[in-house]
Order: structure tokens, then sequence, then C-alpha cells
């Protein structure tokens, strides 16, 4: 199904050393979508109205809803606002919510940690760099309306796929969606993001099976006291040539 625009003309007044002018901006859109797991309503958040296929499976993957793809029955997408997917199990879940994009989402799902397989060759500093460069460089409706947060899924050969959302988590949820559709290993992938790392994306860090997150922001110091624990490293503060290391330093080479 096709998405709906994210972007929305408007014609607007701009104040700028003393004169004023008009012209026509685009803004990022804001719609909800509606999640509806085994035939309940478990969801409603804002986010950009596109990829929700994406965003909806991201979430409950990252949530703690969905663990393997063998759980998934069907997804049905009736309108690219409502999402409807079947489990091959029950699930159990409270009642429905109404989720903000800046919000954390608090998940009470139990986060295990991980044994991550190591092939013992680390990530190399310029590589990190390079595809925290790309994602700052390709995130064109941020350059257009300064709206949206962008995350990626990328390797050592490089980015495999970005997207784009009002919310980091939405942003986050999409690549973990993408990936899990098309059952792409996590163990030896990093996701790289433009916002700040905290508690509740650390915890889609850890249960989408990620063993590293980049950011071009920070993280929390819980963020990064949750990561020790987990074996998952964390990377901030990556601009230009320098990034921040907080933990698990054995993934990433020394030059």
């Amino acid at each position: 199904m096709k998405s709906l625009p994210i972007l929305k003309p408007r014609t607007i007044k701009k104040y700028d050393q003393g004169s004023w002018d008009s012209f026509t901006d685009q803004l990022v859109a804001e719609e909800h979508l509606q999640i509806t797991l085994n035939g309940n309503k478990l969801v409603s958040m804002a986010c950009s109205p596109e990829y929700t296929r994406e965003l909806a499976i991201g979430y409950l993957v990252s949530e703690g809803f969905i663990g393997r793809y063998e759980d998934l029955a069907t997804i049905r997408v009736p309108h690219p606002l409502q999402v409807e997917v079947e489990t091959s199990s029950p699930v159990e879940f409270s009642s429905p919510q109404q989720i903000n994009t800046c919000m954390g989402r608090g998940s009470n799902k139990q986060v295990q940690k991980r044994d991550y397989p190591e092939d013992g060759i680390p990530w190399q500093p310029a590589h990190l760099l390079r595809l925290i460069g790309e994602l700052d460089a390709s995130s064109l409706t941020f350059k257009k309306t300064g709206g949206v947060h962008s995350a990626a899924l990328g390797d050592r050969q490089g980015t495999l796929v970005r997207y784009e959302d009002i919310g980091r988590h939405n942003a986050v949820d999409k690549v973990i969606g993408h990936a899990f559709l098309r059952q792409i290993p996590l163990h030896d992938k990093c996701l790289f993001l433009s916002g700040r790392i905290a508690s509740e994306i650390l915890y889609k860090v850890a249960r989408a099976g990620f063993p590293m997150i980049v950011s071009r922001s920070a993280p929390t110091f819980k963020a990064v006291e949750q990561a020790e624990q987990l074996g998952i490293t964390v990377v901030g503060f990556a601009r230009g040539p320098r990034f921040n290391l907080y933990c698990h330093e054995h993934r990433v080479a020394r030059q």
C-alpha cells in the first residue's frame, strides 16, 4: 500500500532583520498509527506516515511482544495508518496506550543478556565515522524541515538501510522492523542514530539483537550502565573526525 506524504506545504511569514516575507515552507507530517495485535488494539502512536509496516513490526520486536520471525502469522495493512498483526501464539499485554513520539515506551518486558557471536574483527573508527557521516548527509527530510530523526543499519561494508521519522524511537523501530521482516541477522551489525541514546533506546537495541550503537548525540548515564550489563558497545558524539567510546571497547579497533 502506498505511503502518505511525509511533507506538507504551508504558506508562512518569515521575519529577518526588520523585514517580513511570505513563502511556502515544507512541514513534516504527523499522523497516528494504530497497531492491532491478535485482534486487540495495542497502541496508537504519533509518527511520520511512511513505512508504517516496518514501524509496527519493529515496535513489536523492540518492545518484546515478538521474539522470533516464526512468531508472525499474518500482517495486514488495510490503511497506511493501520497495521494488523496476528501471532502464532497468544501475547499478553495491558490496556491500549497512546504514545507520543518523544516519550519513552517504558516496556516492562524483561531484557535478557545475549551471547553475541564474535568474529574477532573490530570495527575501524574511520568506518564508523564514515557511516554516521552518511546518515547525516542523507537526512534530506531533516535538512528541509528540521523536524525528524534518522536511524540506519550498517555493517562493515556500508549502510544497508536508513529511515526517518518525527520520533527517534520510531526511526529505530523502522530499522528493526526492516531487518526482522527480511530476516537480516544483527549480531554483526551496528545501529546508527542521530538522536540521544536513552535507556529505552538501549533496551530496543538489546531486544533486537544489536551488539553496538553509534550516535551523533549523547548517551545517558543509565543507558551506558545498561549497555555495560547487556554487553552492548556504545559510541556517542560521533561527529567529523572524533567520537566517545563508553563501554565494551573490544569491538572498536585501536589505531
